[in-house]
């Protein structure tokens, strides 16, 4: 393990990285080991805010209100981080460690030592927002289904040598590097230039960094570099094109209906009925196929027609609201989601993961149906 351990002395500081697996125990000992030793002034860990507060308060995870979640839109996210760090505590589960165990251990010992603490990732949302806004639809759907069958595998099969060259957000994805190089990017480079930066800003001549063992090499290249802090900490605008182009379809869609109504009442009217029955019939089967409760596939029907012309707002939140309304989760079931998550059976019977699914895939629905309509509507003028 002192392999791992890597000195680098950047102009009137002593820089000291400690490379972790973060379910390993040996790695837990080794930063106790080394921040024992060296007594540093500023102890980095690679954490967040956010991530920090919820290693030292793992039950608050209880209190995760999922119909908060769907009205902040933030299912996507929060799906996202439930399948990375689901993966982390499986893995750890079969190790029988404890998930950030070595990250608790840096918080420990700068409290023990009096050493000021650093906190020295990005932003985890800023993170996934960043990856969100650069891949097309295609590219978050295959990545969705990649991590799905990838963390399936990787569950089963644990390697100590890969859990020491990646952090539990890239091992997830590690395979499909060469298909999706923006995530590279942004999940690995970007986040070895900002630990980079807040580790060789941070106060006093002496310091120890704990971070996963991939990101060493970056940190190392990135230290004697100058990074653009403010544009990897932003949050890209999505796309303009699909800004406006969310607008053009519902506006079209609106003056095609009624130009049929004004040329020929029979024409409008087969054109409502079928932008209705295409949405509504679409996004109810979709909200169905997720074992949704009755009222969920009703609430899909009603309002797929009405939000498709909205950009504002999808008929999946609303389904998904109506779903965690009459099937409220329980603290069971969100304990649960990291075992179940990888299990069709265990999924459909866990509320809180349903309710998710169900938001996708009504939003699904009614996009197909949407697609379908709007052809169907444009063929019956011709």
């Amino acid at each position: 393990m002192t392999n791992n351990i890597t000195t680098i002395n950047y102009k009137n500081k002593e820089i000291t990285l400690i490379g972790t697996a973060h379910v390993l125990h040996e790695s837990a000992e080794l930063v106790k080991q080394t921040i024992d030793s060296l007594l540093p002034d500023t102890v980095c860990i690679e954490l967040d805010t956010e991530r920090y507060k919820n290693l030292q308060n793992p039950e608050a995870w209880e209190s995760t209100n999922i119909a908060d979640v769907i009205k902040s839109k933030k299912v996507g996210l929060l799906f996202a981080n439930i399948i990375l760090s689901s993966y982390q505590k499986r893995v750890a589960k079969k190790l029988n460690a404890t998930p950030g165990q070595e990250m608790l251990q840096g918080i420990e010992s700068a409290k023990e030592h009096s050493c000021e603490l650093v906190l020295a990732d990005r932003n985890i949302q800023t993170t996934f927002l960043r990856v969100w806004r650069k891949l097309s639809l295609f590219e978050k759907c295959k990545l969705f289904s990649g991590l799905l069958t990838e963390n399936q595998s990787d569950s089963e099969d644990v390697d100590l040598n890969t859990l020491m060259e990646k952090d539990n957000l890239e091992a997830a994805i590690s395979s499909m590097g060469k298909e999706f190089p923006k995530i590279t990017e942004i999940l690995i480079n970007e986040r070895d230039q900002h630990l980079a930066y807040k580790i060789k800003t941070a106060p006093g001549e002496k310091i120890v960094a704990v971070v996963g063992a991939a990101h060493v090499s970056g940190i190392q290249r990135e230290i004697l570099c100058q990074q653009d802090i403010e544009r990897i900490t932003s949050v890209p605008a999505s796309n303009r094109f699909f800004r406006v182009f969310a607008w053009i379809i519902p506006i079209a869609i609106f003056l095609l209906i009624a130009y049929g109504f004004i040329s020929n009442y029979q024409t409008g009217l087969q054109q409502l009925k079928s932008w209705v029955l295409w949405n509504s019939v679409l996004a109810g089967i979709f909200t169905a196929a997720m074992f949704g409760h009755p009222f969920s596939i009703l609430t899909a029907f009603i309002s797929a027609p009405i939000t498709s012309l909205n950009p504002f707002l999808a008929c999946g939140w609303f389904a998904g609201l109506t779903e965690a309304t009459f099937r409220k989760p329980t603290v069971d079931d969100i304990n649960r989601v990291p075992d179940d998550i990888f299990h069709i059976t265990r999924f459909f019977k866990n509320r809180f993961l349903k309710a998710i699914a169900i938001v996708i895939f009504a939003n699904v629905g009614s996009s197909l149906g949407t697609l379908i309509a709007g052809a169907d509507i444009i063929k019956s003028l011709f």
